[in-house]
C-alpha cells in the first residue's frame, strides 16, 4: 500500500517587506539628520529684500544685536577686537566671506562702522543678510 506523500514548500525570503523597511529607515535617518543642522548666525530680525541670496560658501557670521552687541560667529566680541580677528581670517584663509547679519532697529552707524572694519581687513566678499519678502 502507498501512502501519497505531499511535498513540502520550501522556504523562502519575501525581499518586498525588506525594501520598504530599508527605505524607511533611509527617509527616517535623512530627516533626522536635516534638523540636527547647526545654524552659525544669532537670532535678530532681519530686513526684508527681494534679490536675496544663499550661494555664499563657509561665511564667517558677524552679528548685530538690536541693542548694538557684536558676535562673531555667535562669541560675543568688542568692535576694537574684531580688525585683529578679520585680519588672522584673511591671512589664513584664501578667500573669506563675511556675512552681517544686523537687526533692522540696530542704528545704521554701527553697521557701517562693522562694514568698514571687514573692508580694511581686506575682505572683499561680504553680504548683509536679509529674509525673503513676502508678498503681501
Amino acid at each position: 500500500m502507498k501512502f501519497r506523500t505531499t511535498a513540502t514548500k520550501k522556504a523562502r525570503i519575501e525581499i518586498i517587506p525588506m525594501i520598504d523597511t530599508m527605505f524607511f529607515l533611509l527617509v527616517f535617518f535623512m530627516i533626522a539628520t536635516l534638523s540636527m543642522t547647526i545654524q552659525h548666525g544669532m537670532p535678530v530680525n532681519l530686513p526684508e529684500a527681494k534679490s536675496t541670496t544663499d550661494n555664499i560658501s563657509e561665511p564667517i557670521s558677524l552679528t548685530i544685536t538690536e541693542n548694538g552687541d557684536l558676535f562673531y560667529n555667535k562669541e560675543m566680541i568688542i568692535l576694537s577686537e574684531l580688525k585683529t580677528r578679520l585680519l588672522a581670517i584673511q591671512q589664513s584663509h584664501t578667500d573669506p566671506s563675511i556675512v552681517i547679519n544686523a537687526d533692522e532697529q540696530v542704528e545704521h552707524g554701527v553697521v557701517v562702522k562693522v562694514m568698514d572694519m571687514v573692508r580694511m581687513s581686506g575682505i572683499h566678499n561680504m553680504a548683509i543678510a536679509t529674509k525673503p519678502e513676502i508678498a503681501r
